[in-house]
């Protein structure tokens, strides 16, 4: 396939990507937080129950590439910290999520704050509050060159809405189950005057995972997560990762209906792991020429100071 040809359809991607999100825009629609393949990293983004449960400050910082090769495809990038605070079972954490899709983006501002009590030797029960603040931007200047209708609003730069989200997390030092909903007001992004809507609707998430010891060297580690939000298909994530020597993870996962993916996990240091995922999609656009699939690049460090006061080192 030669430039022109390759210039032609980068075109058609943008404008389909372009399409896409105008329907969004301009219809009333659910909208859905941004997906992850390592979620049982990113836990905080999605419970605010876990802020604080590993037992030390952790930093984690992620980066994924949805669709590489589809121009305006999905990009999402995350930061969180979290730590617990003195010796009363509260948790604190500070999480930033940016998500954007072809002329849209948005940027979300999360404080997490979980309370954890004993419910048995081994088990922890957290309960989470988060509070929000979600700045939204649209570049109609970019979809008006694909547009028919050419009347398209001017751009929204930086429109500000609160919202407040809640979790609950149980966990052991193998198992854990966890419910939120980190959006629960459902906001719109425009007045009615205006002639696009966008609704934020609640996404309620439920994820759990276990740790097996097949063997002193080697780990199992499967994994679930179910995302429902109204008007979208339900979200079913499924993953199996070994870990192997407490250092070097291996797995794959399946997002139903929609990818398959491989992971792969290497604690550099005692606390500092490195983690990548790659997504093929199994629908039909993971057949097209333009879509080499999804990447996702993961940092997570713990700030570890007694190690001998941990009952066991931390899976999840």
């Amino acid at each position: 396939m030669n430039k022109f040809q390759n210039h032609k359809n980068n075109n058609w991607v943008f404008a389909l990507v372009c399409f896409i999100a105008m329907f969004n825009i301009n219809t009333v629609v659910s909208q859905q937080d941004a997906q992850y393949t390592q979620y049982m990293y990113n836990t905080v983004s999605v419970n605010p129950g876990y802020a604080g449960s590993r037992g030390n400050l952790s930093i984690g910082v992620l980066h994924r590439s949805q669709w590489v090769g589809l121009d305006g495809a999905p990009t999402t990038q995350t930061f969180n910290i979290h730590s617990p605070i003195g010796y009363r079972g509260v948790g604190l954490g500070l999480s930033i999520v940016n998500d954007e899709i072809g002329p849209t983006s948005e940027t979300a501002f999360d404080v997490d704050f979980s309370y954890t009590i004993k419910t048995s030797i081994e088990g922890k029960l957290s309960l989470g509050l988060k509070a929000s603040a979600n700045l939204l931007d649209i570049r109609y200047s970019e979809l008006n060159q694909y547009a028919t209708d050419q009347s398209l609003e001017q751009d929204i730069q930086n429109r500000l809405t609160p919202n407040i989200g809640a979790g609950v997390y149980y966990h052991t030092d193998k198992f854990y189950l966890g419910l939120s909903i980190p959006r629960i007001l459902e906001t719109s992004h425009f007045d009615s005057s205006s002639t696009s809507t966008a609704n934020e609707k609640m996404n309620f998430y439920l994820i759990t995972g276990y740790v097996w010891d097949l063997n002193p060297d080697l780990k199992f580690k499967p994994t679930l997560l179910t995302k429902a939000v109204k008007g979208s298909p339900l979200q079913v994530d499924l993953s199996a990762n070994f870990m192997f020597n407490d250092k070097l993870i291996l797995g794959a996962a399946y997002r139903w209906d929609a990818a398959l993916s491989g992971m792969f996990g290497f604690y550099i240091s005692e606390g500092f792991l490195l983690g990548l995922a790659y997504d093929k999609e199994t629908t039909e656009l993971g057949n097209t020429s333009f879509n080499d699939g999804s990447f996702e690049v993961l940092l997570r460090y713990d700030f570890i100071k007694t190690k001998g006061n941990l009952k066991s080192p931390r899976f999840f």
